[in-house]
């Protein structure tokens, strides 16, 4: 940024701006459900002047328990395999959405550290963004202290929503917020 505020030319907006502005034209909303970022993927987004044209809201669910009474993430699933899960990621991403009443979810799960949680290791981590077409998910092994990996799913959560935006169909469709 220059003293005034403007962008240099050929610089790019920071990755949530660019969400922003594809969520807006697209015509859609998102929703948050957050375990390990706690909130820091929402703030990030909210960052963001206009968000609010787009952004429903977040959950945060710390607590086991919360990604189920909260989320609707399968009590069975979460008994089965634990909360650092690929599909508990992906049922967190669908609970934001209905919760919410959004368009498109995206979640975060994993473990920050310091110690490892249910034999799972410190940097494993769950993203997950579920849309009108369906849902994706993508681990990752992220390494530093607890806020590098927190700040890893958070950039990683906002990387793969990019690309799922990216690829859906132009003009939008149906779109969960106007259909119930």
């Amino acid at each position: 940024m220059t003293a005034g505020g403007a962008r240099p030319a050929g610089v790019a907006p920071d990755p949530q701006t660019g969400l922003v502005d594809r969520l807006k034209a697209g015509g859609w909303t998102l929703a948050t459900a957050e375990s390990l970022t706690g909130g820091l993927l929402a703030a990030t987004l909210v960052e963001v002047p206009g968000v609010s044209a787009v952004f429903r809201g977040g959950l945060v669910v710390y607590a086991t328990d919360l990604k189920a009474s909260l989320a609707g993430v399968p009590d069975g699933l979460l008994a089965d395999r634990g909360p650092v899960d690929p599909d508990v990621a992906v049922a967190l991403a669908d609970g934001a959405r209905a919760a919410c009443g959004a368009d498109w979810g995206v979640a975060t799960t994993g473990v920050a550290g310091p110690e490892p949680q249910d034999g799972k290791p410190v940097g494993l981590v769950y993203v997950a963004v579920a849309g009108p077409w369906g849902a994706t998910v993508r681990r990752l092994t992220l390494d530093g202290n607890r806020a590098a990996v927190r700040g890893g799913a958070v950039d990683a959560a906002l990387r793969l929503l990019d690309r799922q935006l990216a690829a859906a169909p132009a003009g939008g469709g149906d779109h969960l917020s106007e259909s119930g």
